[in-house]
């Protein structure tokens, strides 16, 4: 088409940002990775604290309530509860920032 109604390059050609939709296994490996990292901070910090014979009311509530890295299901490691979704749950790699926050958590029965 020639003229003022021609079609440009990002409505030509469809989704301009493609998010497979599941996650590679390279992918998993660094969620894994990342998900022990902040395990192994949390038990430096807290041996720390120890030594020095105080604690931490964050550190304590992270302990209570987030399952380590091997104690999770792979469900909960790679996707996460979304209340719009079919089935309430989408990868993870969805997530905005997904690399930087901590989704450990899903309410029960999802």
């Amino acid at each position: 088409m020639l003229g003022p109604f021609k079609p440009t390059a990002p409505l030509s050609g469809g989704l301009l940002w493609k998010i497979p939709w599941r996650l590679s296994s390279m992918q998993k490996a660094r969620q894994r990775k990342r998900l022990r990292a902040v395990d192994t901070v949390v038990a430096v910090v807290d041996t720390a604290l120890k030594k020095q014979g105080s604690s931490m009311k964050e550190v304590e509530r992270w302990k209570a309530e987030m399952p380590r890295e091997e104690e999770m299901r792979p469900k909960d490691k790679y996707t996460i509860f979304d209340r719009k979704e079919k089935r309430y749950r989408k990868g993870i790699h969805k997530l905005p920032k997904w690399t930087r926050v901590s989704q450990r958590v899903n309410p029960p029965g999802f």
